[in-house]
């Protein structure tokens, strides 16, 4: 089976839940997101915590986490250029997140890590062997 290593950009709520989820699940997505928005370049995802994260959200943090699911899981699913070349991601309905998370191959990893220039400091475990 092939599999396709993707990266999400998230918050520090949203990694507590990967993490309280044994690092092998993404928690129900918000509800005025209708389409989860995994990434294939881990440089767009460190763009979006960096960027967005760790500038907007409640503890100025943000993070990659980077997991690889089934090519033929996301086979069904479009592929679609976010405005730049190179930041692609794949458009999965959060109705079917349930389903990416059973197609999820291993554990979900840190891969990086961005802290606001006013980011609330908290002695955190953040990554994980």
């Amino acid at each position: 089976m092939t599999n396709v290593t993707l990266y999400q950009p998230v918050g520090l709520e949203e990694l507590q839940a990967i993490k309280a989820s044994d690092w092998r699940a993404f928690p129900p997505h918000d509800i005025e997101q209708p389409i989860f928005r995994p990434v294939t370049s881990e440089a767009f995802a460190a763009q979006l915590a960096r960027d967005w994260n760790a500038a907007h959200t409640t503890y100025r943090r943000g993070y990659v986490v980077r997991f690889a699911v089934s090519k033929t899981f996301l086979d069904a699913y479009e592929n679609k250029v976010s405005g730049t070349p190179g930041h692609e991601e794949y458009w999965i309905p959060t109705e079917d997140l349930s389903l990416l998370n059973a197609a999820i191959q291993g554990q979900i990893a840190v891969a990086g890590t961005f802290a606001g220039h006013d980011a609330e400091y908290r002695k955190l475990n953040e990554t994980h062997a």
